[in-house]
């Protein structure tokens, strides 16, 4: 008898093998990225079905197979089913899982908090009323993480000469981080931030995806928009895979 585990996970994508089989990618709370086969899931009557749709969280029985597992059981936990009715959402929650199926690695011993981030981002999305909503939930994601990850922007003190920000202040993609108007000899090639937008990125960072105070309320679908490409761009740069859905997203 095969051995058997029990895991919560939330699909990242999946892709055909042989006629009626899948393989699905997964992030799993307490494994990190797992990839198993879903037997049978093109069968009209297959229990699997569409709880191996991409952004699905579920909790799972599998069987460890030879070269991969096997998924046994699947029972959703949230569907995140008001994503599906926007163009948005899915596209953003795209986002997301590609973001994370990029970084993820097996066996992750920091598993739970990319997790935790990841279902409480696709959660934010699909109970969002607006664009803006979805980009606040996205942009927390960017984040956290970012931060989860290693490579957390920096936008407190100068890279240059380490003094404290308090003014608006210059950002370097490839060194991740701000410069004071001081230390910054050419302009060219840097993003000039205002110093709301600094402070507005440092209260994300560290917001809940369920906050709605003065930052929340008082930012603007562009300036979520404006912030989205510059941490997206962090992002890419540390990524070891294309992140494709940008360039969906930037023909949104």
């Amino acid at each position: 008898m095969k051995k058997q585990f029990t895991t919560e996970a939330i699909n990242l994508k999946s892709y055909p093998l042989k006629e009626s089989d899948r393989i699905v990618v997964m992030y799993s709370k307490d494994k990190g990225l797992i990839r198993a086969v879903a037997k049978g899931i093109k069968k009209p009557k297959s229990t699997l079905g569409a709880r191996m749709d991409s952004f699905i969280a579920n909790s799972l029985l599998l069987a460890k197979g030879t070269n991969m597992d096997i998924v046994s059981q699947a029972e959703t936990v949230n569907s995140f089913s008001e994503t599906r009715k926007d163009l948005d959402k899915i596209f953003y929650s795209m986002y997301l899982t590609e973001v994370v199926n990029s970084f993820g690695v097996e066996n992750d011993p920091y598993s739970a908090e990319t997790y935790d981030i990841l279902y409480n981002a696709l959660k934010a999305i699909s109970q969002a009323n607006e664009k803006k909503d979805i980009l606040l939930a996205v942009l927390k994601f960017q984040l956290k993480i970012m931060r989860a990850s290693g490579f957390s922007p920096e936008f407190n003190t100068c890279l240059k000469c380490g003094a404290k920000i308090n003014n608006n202040a210059y950002f370097i993609t490839n060194d991740g981080g701000i410069v004071c108007s001081d230390c910054v000899t050419d302009p060219r090639g840097k993003i000039l931030i205002h110093n709301k937008i600094r402070e507005f990125l440092n209260y994300l960072t560290n917001s809940k995806f369920d906050s709605n105070g003065e930052y929340e309320n008082k930012a603007t679908e562009k300036v979520c928009d404006a912030c989205f490409n510059l941490l997206k761009n962090c992002i890419n740069l540390h990524s070891a895979k294309k992140i494709r859905t940008t360039e969906v997203l930037a023909s949104l």
